[in-house]
């Protein structure tokens, strides 16, 4: 039987700690949670953000700037920590990992996507973990609009996922905006072409991360094109991947 694949992304306001740098403790339950999914015969493919986050924190930045050119230079600086710090904690788990970076031409071309997807399923069938990331070097559309939710899409699309599973700091997709309507009610499941769906969906995102609801709805919609299902759920709750894995309903489920 094959296994199952999922592509998990997970965004900067999970991995960093409040602006600090990198959340090495939360990171490390992100990891060994992975593990387990792959004792459980699910290839993981793992989009992260948090590079321009732990570049500023090295850089001594306090407020993310707004030029283009210092947003590429802090992600350039952060993108060592993120590696190293994936590569140690993957490495007690005696996984190996591989560093993807992207911009969206890789996919708009199809010379190019077909490098990517190949390189991909030869590092899956290795057993590796890749790491993707938005080359943020030497892209500048990607670090204004999105914060890898298309990314994590578009790589879904490649590998054939049957999951892509968005985590973030909210708990899923909600009938009202919950940080301004108490009542606000979380739609636990909903077709990926219900017009509801991004009728609901707000467009703004947290300091740190750049994405919004918005974004990830749209993703889920990216990624129907392939019928990947979406799940979009909160990070913040313990051994949120593996109670998935086990089947509990947790966030939006979003499906094709």
């Amino acid at each position: 039987m094959m296994n199952k694949r999922w592509v998990i992304k997970i965004g900067s306001a999970l991995l960093t700690n409040d602006g600090k740098g990198l959340d090495k403790i939360a990171i490390a339950a992100w990891v060994a949670q992975i593990s387990e999914l792959k004792h459980q015969n699910i290839d993981v493919v793992l989009v992260s953000s948090g590079a321009i986050a732990e570049g500023m924190q090295r850089l001594g930045w306090t407020t993310r700037p707004n030029n283009i050119h210092q947003l590429q230079a802090a992600a350039a600086v952060g993108q060592m920590g993120l590696v190293q710090t994936y590569e140690s904690l993957f490495s007690k788990h005696d996984i190996h990992t591989a560093q993807v970076l992207l911009i969206h031409d890789d996919f708009a071309n199809l010379k190019q996507s077909e490098n990517v997807s190949a390189t991909l399923n030869h590092l899956i069938a290795l057993n590796i973990v890749p790491i993707v990331n938005e080359n943020d070097t030497v892209a500048t559309d990607e670090i204004k609009l999105g914060d890898n939710d298309t990314l994590a899409a578009l790589v879904a699309n490649l590998v054939g996922a049957d999951q892509l599973i968005i985590l973030t700091d909210q708990g899923g997709v909600y009938d009202a905006d919950p940080r301004q309507n108490p009542n606000a009610k979380l739609i636990d499941e909903i077709h990926v072409n219900d017009e509801k769906l991004e009728k609901v969906a707000g467009r703004t995102g947290g300091s740190l991360g750049s994405g919004g609801m918005y974004t990830k709805v749209l993703a889920a919609k990216t990624a129907a094109k392939t019928n990947t299902n979406t799940i979009i759920a909160s990070g913040k709750i313990d051994n949120v991947l593996t109670h998935l894995q086990a089947g509990k309903r947790i966030g939006t489920s979003i499906y094709c």
